[in-house]
């Protein structure tokens, strides 16, 4: 059985929860303390993730961390959501490495920020991530207008990437996105419509935190 250790206010621990359950892959959730720091223990770095970061999957002796290449050595395990032509899979990876850089790492640094630094942000850095954020919603936005999905007419890991943030509650952002994005909000639905879903504080494990700023 696979092993993930994840934290439920952790979306790219959620992108490859939603996936193993849309897989049908039994998997025993392992809760990494982030919180509360135990990932910046250097102990907890030098046996578990040198990086400092869920989520982490265990397939037996083998330890995977980075939730793309976690989700692309699943979809190539099972032989499912990674694009079935060369020219998907290209397509695949060209929007999670997007995601990675752009449109889950500044909406979750803004995210986080808001709702769980230890300090209320800097009103300058706020709306630089805003803006960053924004421009990369309204390009997903446009790509979603032609598609339903990020690569062809059915889901794929590209999908399972972009979405992982997207399931949490709306105040701990504040941003209004899914009114303000339609092509994304009906992704969202659509994402949520496939086998295996269930909303992130209900899958993983650890308290709910409330928005602190």
């Amino acid at each position: 059985m696979y092993k993930l250790h994840c934290f439920a206010q952790s979306g790219n621990s959620f992108k490859v929860a939603f996936l193993l359950r849309a897989l049908g892959q039994a998997y025993e959730p392992v809760f990494v303390d982030f919180m509360n720091g135990a990932s910046r223990d250097p102990a907890w770095r030098e046996a578990t993730n040198e990086m400092g970061e869920a989520p982490i999957l265990e397939d037996g002796t083998r330890r995977i961390t980075q939730s793309g290449a976690i989700l692309s050595y699943l979809a190539d395990k099972h032989g499912a959501y990674g694009g079935t032509t060369p020219e998907e899979k290209l397509e695949v990876l060209r929007w999670i490495l997007f995601d990675n850089h752009k449109f889950t790492s500044y909406f979750a640094s803004y995210r986080f920020s808001k709702s769980f630094g230890p300090v209320a942000p800097d009103p300058a850095v706020m709306a630089w991530l805003k803006g960053r954020l924004e421009v990369a919603y309204d390009i997903v936005n446009k790509h979603l207008a032609k598609t339903p999905f990020m690569v062809g007419n059915a889901p794929t890991i590209a999908d399972f990437s972009l979405s992982g943030y997207a399931f949490y509650p709306e105040e701990e952002n504040g941003l209004d996105l899914l009114n303000r994005y339609p092509h994304v909000a009906a992704w969202v639905a659509r994402m949520q419509a496939l086998p295996g879903w269930v909303a992130p504080y209900d899958l993983m494990p650890g308290d709910r935190i409330l928005p602190k700023w």
